[in-house]
């Protein structure tokens, strides 16, 4: 869209002032001088970078580039962001100064602008003590679990983890935990970023993080929930004589993040001999040196080292972490030498089955089922439900992400039910680490591997099929023509009938809260008209989800075939995904058309 005349001078009137203001109150010498610098050069295009628009705050919180300026992370917008979160709360809770709240962070750094998640974080720590609320603030760096793990555990009233997780080595975030010990969701995330707004000027103690530790409101929380976390992961132990005398051997990577000894400290928990771990990864490397990514799902690549130390120490199974040990990726070797790397989905098929067999043996008692509930996302596998509807426990599908499941599951929890497992493409990193070696333990003295079980849970509950990727897009207006192309396929507000050759049976758009399988046609899951989802299924049991991603410039897409128990021929089953996948690129995405790039392999 071309600006209407006369909004240039808008524009660089409001970067004046936004230069301005950063030049008042920017007290850190490295990006301030960085700014001084560009306002000197003239270098108007960098100094739009910086100062274009602030940081979001969302659902997930903050994630950016760490550098000068308003729409990157520094001392000056973690300050500002602190102090509307701690606005926020003050508001939301009156037991603030007597609960508290808890922070933690990763090993990120990027010495040029001065910036680290131990520094955001002791700023954001002195920015509650300054108003007479108690922090629980890591001493040194731990897991995100941590964060919302503290939350519950200790009843505070929030929780903030300073990571960008397995994002690039640039980047980093703030991650936002409520009462409950999910992230927050809407509203909330509104009404924190207003307040944001509203504190824009550092308070008068705002730069002074040494008044913390002569403070009796700091309190360093890392024995006692290092202790208490390990202790309540034993609840999901059930063979320890097992783990004892196992002869499977594990190869750990943490890939330069924060996994490594909390790992090593969940395999003791478990009475496992501790995993080998990758010498080149295992300590925490804000650099990343020895990958592309650091985020063990882009594949094979950042495995490399893991899987030449597997071979070297004869080790038939690779636990990989993502730099804040959120999620895991495993690979097992097959007999064929290759490696083969579980999707996410596999895992929480292997994980969901483990976990319930291993309580069902522990509850002899039938009626006790009803009671008994799996949460998965819409973006999910269907396996859990399909085990569910023939075990006879609910399923449930929530909104993409933790925060949705994790709120579903407090609810559920308060009913009194049992929740089991609720299952993301990914879980805690570190407690599914642990849980996957002791499957892998028990499974062997059964003479079976991972990928045999894995079989065995498809041919009893069914095929499950998925194929999961996604396009980059770096216009928003692109992405927006995409999707009301979809909801307007025929050129009369009609979404499409079929894609290529597959019929579709059912659409459900949780952007407009359309769902035509309902009989009101109205969506049962929240909508939100700021990101794009649609779901399609397909009359050939196909299932696929189109949505975007709130932290990246991708459109991303899920797909999956199901069968019914019986129909065991997975390659046909395969071949018939593919087909479908193919078509969705082609006719809905049309990459062509909107100048997508695909996602490089």
């Amino acid at each position: 869209m071309a600006a209407p005349e006369g909004s240039g001078l808008g524009e660089d009137a409001r970067l004046d002032q936004e230069t301005a203001q950063w030049l008042r109150w920017d007290k850190n010498s490295l990006t301030l001088e960085a700014v001084k610098r560009l306002i000197a050069e003239g270098n108007k295009e960098e100094l739009r970078k910086c100062f274009g628009a602030r940081m979001e705050f969302g659902t997930a919180g903050l994630r950016a580039a760490m550098g000068p300026g308003i729409s990157r992370m520094n001392d000056l917008t973690i300050i500002q962001t602190t102090q509307g979160f701690c606005r926020y709360l003050e508001k939301q809770f009156s037991d603030l100064k007597q609960k508290g709240i808890v922070i933690s962070f990763d090993a990120r750094a990027h010495p040029s602008s001065g910036g680290s998640s131990r520094r955001f974080a002791r700023l954001a720590a002195t920015t509650f003590i300054s108003q007479g609320i108690p922090v629980y603030l890591f001493s040194d760096i731990t897991p995100t679990p941590f964060v919302p793990f503290t939350v519950s555990h200790l009843k505070l009233c929030a929780g903030i983890m300073i990571t960008a997780s397995h994002n690039p080595k640039q980047d980093n975030g703030y991650k936002v935990y409520w009462d409950n010990g999910a992230q927050i969701i809407s509203p909330h995330d509104k009404g924190i970023s207003q307040a944001i707004e509203e504190n824009l000027e550092p308070w008068p103690q705002a730069w002074d993080d040494s008044l913390i530790d002569s403070s009796p409101l700091l309190h360093n929380p890392s024995a006692s929930i290092n202790n208490d976390y390990f202790e309540d992961l034993k609840k999901y132990c059930f063979h320890r004589s097992v783990n004892r005398e196992t002869k499977v051997k594990f190869v750990h990577t943490s890939v330069h993040g924060v996994g490594h000894s909390f790992v090593q400290s969940a395999f003791k928990a478990f009475d496992l001999v501790p995993p080998e771990a990758v010498p080149e990864q295992k300590d925490p490397d804000p650099e990343f040196p020895t990958v592309k990514y650091p985020n063990p799902e882009e594949g094979k690549g950042v495995l490399t080292l893991s899987f030449a130390l597997a071979d070297k120490t004869k080790a038939r199974i690779v636990l990989a972490n993502d730099p804040d040990a959120d999620r895991l990726a495993v690979a097992e070797k097959q007999d064929s030498g290759e490696w083969r790397v579980f999707s996410g989905n596999e895992l929480g098929a292997l994980l969901g089955w483990w976990l319930f067999t291993s309580w069902k043996e522990k509850n002899q008692d039938r009626s006790a089922l009803k009671d008994t509930y799996m949460l998965s996302s819409t973006v999910s596998s269907k396996i859990l439900r399909a085990i569910a509807l023939k075990e006879g426990f609910h399923f449930e599908e929530t909104l993409t992400g933790f925060k949705w499941m994790g709120n579903r599951a407090k609810q559920l929890i308060d009913q009194g039910k049992t929740v089991l497992f609720a299952f993301e493409e990914a879980i805690d990193g570190v407690s599914a680490a642990v849980i996957s070696a002791e499957l892998a333990s028990f499974l062997a003295t059964k003479n079976l591997s991972l990928s045999q079980q894995l079989k065995a849970i498809y041919v009893e509950y069914g095929y499950h099929i998925t194929k999961a990727s996604y396009f980059i897009c770096h216009d928003q207006e692109t992405i927006k023509k995409l999707f009301e192309n979809l909801r307007n396929y025929d050129g009369k507000n009609n979404y499409p009938k079929a894609c290529g050759k597959f019929e579709i049976s059912a659409i459900r758009d949780l952007t407009t809260g359309y769902d035509d399988s309902q009989p009101d046609k109205k969506a049962v899951l929240p909508t939100s008209k700021s990101s794009q989802m649609i779901t399609f299924t397909f009359a050939n049991g196909g299932v696929a989800t189109m949505r975007t991603s709130g932290t990246e410039p991708k459109i991303k897409y899920y797909a999956e075939l199901c069968a019914p128990p019986g129909n065991s021929d997975p390659e046909q089953l395969k071949k018939e995904l593919n087909e479908l996948v193919s078509a969705i690129e082609e006719h809905f995405f049309q990459p062509q058309k909107y100048n997508l790039q695909p996602k490089a392999d």
